[in-house]
């Protein structure tokens, strides 16, 4: 049941899901909201310059004068204090736009600062990098977006995507210490971002759980998705030939859950599912502690692909089987797994 949520809500797989080239022209299919705690999702959808059913080149004008200006009117709003808006490829051909609203007296997450060291990964690394975006956007665009995560790393259905991944692994067992390196101390985001990639296909990955988890506290979106997304994958990994399974922390997604922006919620969504699924009692009240407005919330988000996991999450602090929660899903029930959710 996990492996079939993983996969289809990790459409942004390691790279930013809103990375669109500037000439693709979608139509808005879905908008859905997060953290509407102080204003009304009427109010936050009206304020929008956009609608369901219009048209979005992603990346250029005059669409990003468009989210720019829904933005400013948006945190005109009395409740507002900042606001997040992500577009999202794809749902059935057509966009996905999260808004994301941030009232005024929250605390927001602290991240590290940013590194200062001029390290960089080695070209035919970064060549490769260049190569997976392509390729990955190809396959969304196409809608074959399936893995596999059995080893711990992701092997994707996608021929192309497929190849570099298994480029990734020779890189990670030639420049294991290099991307280390660069992970923690390179002033260059995007070497950042791909050294959290290219990690996750080394051969012991509870080498570098610690590394990763560092990195999810880093100041750039892309980075810190990249970080979880490798651990999540890590979490899913089944035990082989007697060996432990790698064990990953949860409380840093937990944290997450809450984040203005929709990659850090993505992604934390995708190791909680994970690391839920054998239902540690710890991890599940601490999420009926601190996580259950925004599970909540994003449970009923359109999408199936982005709100399966956080129902699956629900339905496991319910004490329902992920069988139970599927049949809601397709009957549905969603709301039915949320009131048990939250009676619990």
């Amino acid at each position: 049941m996990n492996r079939l949520a993983g996969a289809a809500f990790a459409c942004a797989l390691s790279t930013p899901p809103a990375t669109l080239a500037v000439q693709d022209s979608l139509q808005i299919g879905i908008i859905d909201f997060y953290g509407l705690g102080t204003v009304s999702e009427a109010d936050a959808r009206r304020a929008l310059a956009f609608t369901e059913g219009d048209e979005m080149v992603s990346g250029g004008d005059p669409s990003a004068r468009v989210v720019a200006e829904s933005r400013r009117r948006l945190t005109m709003l009395a409740g507002v204090g900042d606001a997040k808006i992500s577009l999202i490829c794809c749902d059935q051909g057509r966009l996905i736009i999260y808004v994301g609203i941030e009232n005024p007296g929250a605390v927001r997450e602290t991240y590290r600062d940013a590194p200062r060291a001029s390290v960089r990964l080695r070209d035919d690394v970064v060549q490769a990098g260049r190569e997976f975006g392509d390729a990955l956007m190809s396959a969304v665009r196409s809608g074959d977006v399936s893995e596999d995560d059995s080893q711990g790393h992701a092997l994707a259905h996608d021929p192309a995507m497929r190849a570099i991944q298994e480029r990734f692994i020779a890189f990670a067992a030639r420049d294991l210490e290099s991307l280390l390196l660069v992970l923690n101390t390179s002033d260059d985001a995007e070497h950042r971002a791909l050294a959290a990639q290219v990690l996750g296909y080394v051969a012991n990955k509870q080498r570098v759980v610690a590394d990763l988890a560092s990195a999810m506290r880093d100041s750039v979106a892309n980075v810190r998705n990249n970080a979880m997304r490798t651990l999540a994958v890590f979490a899913s990994m089944a035990a082989v030939n007697g060996q432990p399974k790698v064990r990953v922390p949860y409380e840093p997604f937990v944290s997450l859950l809450h984040s203005l922006e929709w990659t850090d919620r993505n992604k934390a969504l995708f190791a909680v599912v994970e690391l839920s699924e054998r239902r540690d009692s710890e991890l599940l009240a601490t999420l009926r502690r601190d996580a259950m407005e925004p599970l909540v919330e994003m449970a009923r988000w359109k999408s199936r692909g982005h709100a399966m996991a956080a129902l699956i999450i629900l339905g496991r602090i319910a004490g329902l089987d992920d069988g139970d929660v599927e049949h809601a899903w397709a009957s549905g029930e969603r709301e039915r797994i949320i009131r048990a959710a939250v009676a619990r």
